[in-house]
């Protein structure tokens, strides 16, 4: 019953504001038009002296005189105009939609839309039963780590929500936290690679570098680890050292590995120097960037992502047919937190690949992990 009660209270007070202009303004015209007629009146006594004591000619004044007379009969029809209403018609109109039909639709819209038989609920009680609500979720483990900085299971778990949530800044230093606590393990050392070739726009920098060799020292047969490996070799321009390593791995994956597909356009872009992930096609960075944004400030260094998106933007709408570049530049759009461009690229993408396609259904992976919004694509 409460809830009504302040409902009832807050559209009263909505009302209110909006009606005060509407209750304001037929008035104000009204007075407007009627001091235009005086003015006029006055204008014409004040002929009639100046000719009276000669001030003015008598043409001179009967022309003025015919002009004020023209003015003020226009004023007398313009308050005529306004003392019949139509203004306050409208006005009467705009009110009963402020007080009737408004709140009446917010009503509808709420019941129909909205959980009015749920029980309030305060955020401390929310975050003591979040449910599946994972904004929740990761709102309490941060209030958790707030006051337990050295839980580093509260870290290892945030880590990769973080990243698939976008934040890939709160993903490194939730990696880095979880490693220093609980110590390496491939998953962990990967994540944190991956985080920061994230946010260096693809480019596999020495950092990231450094934590995938020491992920191959754990587990030698880690997919993930080789693949990003590979890739730096590539963006070196090594491109018979990083073809002989995709090679090796399509050579040992299951025929059903999900990113088999990808290791083999690598495969063929490096033996013909086109397409794929090549350094120098559209977005992708050179040799001399990878050296350049090692050591960039993190300002500058998300300049850099910036200009290149761009670029690789212009170039995808002369050739849509550019896969690779599409998938860069929905993950590059999600590290510069800029989500509505994301989803506009994946719709724009899956439009040259469709979602049952090969290609396509890797966008909507891509779109799962990066929890973008796909309308329509599946």
């Amino acid at each position: 019953m409460f809830f009504w009660i302040l409902v009832a209270i807050l559209t009263a007070a909505v009302a209110v504001v909006l009606l005060l202009p509407l209750l304001r303004h037929p008035a104000e015209a009204a007075d407007d038009a009627g001091y235009d007629v005086e003015v006029y009146r006055d204008q014409l006594e004040e002929l009639k002296r100046d000719e009276a004591t000669g001030l003015i000619g008598v043409g001179e004044a009967e022309l003025a005189r015919a002009e004020v007379a023209r003015r003020l009969i226009a004023a007398r029809k313009a308050e005529a105009k306004e003392r019949a209403h139509p203004a306050s018609r409208r006005n009467r109109l705009a009110q009963a939609f402020v007080i009737v039909l408004l709140p009446a639709i917010g009503l509808c819209l709420y019941i129909a839309t909205g959980r009015p038989d749920l029980p309030a609920q305060p955020l401390a009680e929310r975050l003591a039963n979040p449910g599946n609500d994972i904004g929740i979720l990761v709102a309490k483990a941060e209030n958790h780590l707030a006051r337990n900085p050295e839980d580093g299971e509260g870290w290892d778990l945030l880590a990769p929500i973080y990243y698939r949530s976008g934040r890939m800044e709160d993903a490194a230093n939730a990696f880095s936290e979880a490693i220093r606590l609980l110590g390496e393990t491939p998953d962990r050392l990967d994540g944190y690679a991956e985080t920061l070739i994230a946010l260096a726009n693809g480019i596999v920098t020495a950092d990231a570098r450094k934590h995938l060799e020491a992920s191959l020292k754990l587990n030698a047969d880690n997919p993930r680890a080789r693949y990003y490996l590979a890739l730096a070799l590539e963006q070196e321009g090594k491109r018979e050292e990083a073809r002989a390593a995709f090679e090796a791995m399509a050579k040992q994956a299951p025929a059903d590995a999900p990113w088999l597909p990808l290791v083999n356009k690598h495969i063929a872009a490096t033996a013909t120097g086109e397409g794929g992930g090549a350094a120098g096609q559209p977005g992708n960075p050179t040799a001399e960037d990878v050296a350049a944004a090692e050591d960039m400030s993190a300002g500058d260094r998300r300049q850099m992502i910036g200009g290149m998106v761009e670029g690789l933007a212009a170039k995808l709408q002369e050739n849509p047919d550019n896969f690779e570049g599409w998938m860069r530049i929905i993950r590059s759009y999600v590290v510069l937190d800029q989500r509505p461009k994301a989803e506009a690229a994946l719709m724009t993408a899956l439009k040259t690949f469709p979602a049952d396609s090969e290609n396509g259904r890797q966008l909507l992976a891509l779109a799962r992990e990066l929890s973008i919004s796909v309308e329509g694509g599946q």
